[in-house]
């Protein structure tokens, strides 16, 4: 196995990048390797974007260093590797989709056979196949959303990221979304930035958080609960449901971190009866009713809470 198979498909390390006396980045670093998607979460203005530019060639870091397979952002190694959809892409409504996803086939260095087939490729892998000799005005915005992540995915690249992918996205081609990003993750690490955290929660395995130029969080998501929180939330707002929750043995803690949600801590090992029962339970004899319970923290609660 050669040297480059072993190195992250990007290393980040210690980047800075200012605009002016304005500093978007401050002493960033992180590795990404191939494998299930990445999350970058932040609020507005915490320098995703930024990031995302400085990956993809656009911009250069002001100091540190940035390695992309290998090789530094936008060289000609990394062309065709890989491939980025901003938020607010649009599509040219004076060509049908065909000739723009050619075009874009073309400019990687496809020939003309080739570029029908990738442009054919894209359009199936995203359900829209039977508009391909349209124009973007017959297509809803979500039909031309789907085009433009068919566009990322022209040539199979290595790395693809993607700012909102299914924003603006009807709940169906949302998930369509998540399935085609779930079943391609074999192949091709994605990178998603978005501010629907449970969407990030249920495909992500790695998350950056940025919070004003700096990397707040980068931490491992594993599939395995852990078994000493549970997230309970309810249908109605119960009085004193804090208090009433603690009567439960195994219950050391609970914290509610919005409205009708509680984060609640286990010690395990007190009661023979699992504990997600005896909340339950608890439910039942008081009539409460819940909407969800989920063994462990949400990510937006590990992130915030």
């Amino acid at each position: 196995m050669s040297a480059l198979q072993n190195q992250p498909l990007i290393k980040v390390s210690n980047i800075d990048k200012l605009f002016g006396a304005k500093q978007a980045l401050n002493n960033v670093s992180f590795e990404i390797n191939k494998g299930a998607p990445v999350a970058l979460v932040g609020p507005n203005g915490a320098g995703k974007t930024t990031l995302f530019s400085i990956l993809c060639g656009y911009i250069q870091q002001t100091s540190g260093e940035v390695s992309i397979m290998g090789h530094k952002p936008g060289s000609a190694a990394t062309f065709g590797n890989l491939a980025a959809l901003p938020q607010d892409a649009q599509l040219d409504p004076r060509f049908s989709i065909a000739q723009q996803l050619k075009f874009y086939g073309q400019l990687q260095g496809f020939d003309t056979r080739k570029s029908k087939y990738e442009a054919q490729r894209t359009l199936d892998l995203v359900g829209l196949k039977e508009v391909l000799n349209e124009k973007p005005e017959a297509l809803s915005h979500g039909m031309r959303k789907r085009v433009t992540i068919a566009q990322a995915l022209i040539g199979e690249p290595k790395i693809v990221m993607l700012d909102e992918a299914t924003a603006g996205l009807d709940p169906l081609h949302a998930r369509e979304v998540r399935e085609l990003v779930a079943n391609l993750s074999g192949e091709t690490t994605f990178i998603l930035s978005s501010h629907d955290l449970s969407e990030l929660e249920r495909l992500c395995e790695q998350v950056l958080y940025l919070e004003n130029g700096v990397l707040r969080e980068h931490q491992t998501l594993t599939n395995e609960a852990d078994l000493s929180y549970i997230t309970l939330r309810m249908a109605s707002v119960i009085p004193d449901f804090e208090q009433k929750l603690k009567s439960i043995l195994q219950v050391t803690q609970v914290k509610k971190t919005q409205d009708k949600e509680y984060l609640i801590s286990i010690e395990p090992g007190k009661n023979d009866l699992p504990i997600d029962i005896q909340i339950l339970q608890l439910c039942h004899d008081n009539d409460w009713q819940y909407k969800q319970m989920i063994n462990g923290k949400t990510l937006e609660n590990q992130l915030f809470s």
